[in-house]
């Protein structure tokens, strides 16, 4: 049978395209991955919606159970539903690589993910750079390499998207301050003088839904 992997896209249960709910209504199995991306309503809701009981699939179930998934795929239709667009980290892919290696059918459908809906902040798409991510610091490691990706972009007059980190299993999600406050360490550990509290950004979250922007400087 076949691995389907598909974007729900950003907000609510009705992002998902048709070609996308139809599958999912045939599918044996349906997957949720969980934590790359914050769902911005109820599972509840997808369930309702989809007519199919959901299984929450983590970080370590993805990355320690995949071949589960993939073995009910060779048996049965089986959904690996995403928040946003199939293909937003490097998990998605490598399950889709796997799937290959290992003889599984597998189809994508792609839905709209956070690197076409920031369209809405105004600025035009193909002048963005290199995206990156804030991540929070860990224990005994404090990975600022953001920094040069901003760095690089401003080189050559391109915009950064920056991704703020989410730990879904410890229920952090940065915020755009918490966000800043990483950018301004970044500029006092390497001082090159590109990000100060005058450096314009725009804020964005709930992209997708009731999205809040708010253009300014760091300050």
């Amino acid at each position: 049978m076949t691995l389907y992997m598909i974007g729900i896209g950003l907000n609510d249960a009705k992002d998902i395209t048709l070609k996308g709910l139809e599958i999912i209504k045939k599918c044996a199995f349906v997957y949720l991955e969980s934590y790359t991306s914050l769902l911005q309503c109820p599972i509840d809701d997808l369930e309702e919606l989809y007519g199919r009981k959901i299984i929450e699939a983590d970080r370590e179930y993805v990355e320690k159970k995949a071949g589960l998934i993939l073995d009910k795929a060779l048996d049965e239709d089986v959904a690996f539903l995403v928040i946003g667009d199939v293909f937003g980290a490097t998990t998605h892919t490598d399950l889709f690589l796997r799937a290959e290696k290992e003889g599984v059918d597998i189809e994508v459908i792609n839905n709209a993910s956070v690197l076409n809906a920031v369209g809405i902040v105004g600025l035009e798409l193909y002048k963005y750079g290199k995206v990156t991510s804030i991540p929070y610091p860990m224990k005994g490691f404090n990975p600022l390499s953001f920094y040069g990706v901003l760095e690089e972009n401003l080189k050559i007059g391109a915009h950064t998207l920056l991704l703020l980190d989410i730990k879904a299993d410890e229920a952090q999600f940065m915020t755009v301050n918490e966000g800043i406050s990483r950018l301004i360490e970044a500029e006092e550990n390497f001082k090159k003088g590109i990000i100060s509290w005058d450096t314009k950004a725009i804020g964005i979250a709930r992209l997708g839904g009731k999205a809040k922007i708010l253009p300014g400087t760091l300050k």
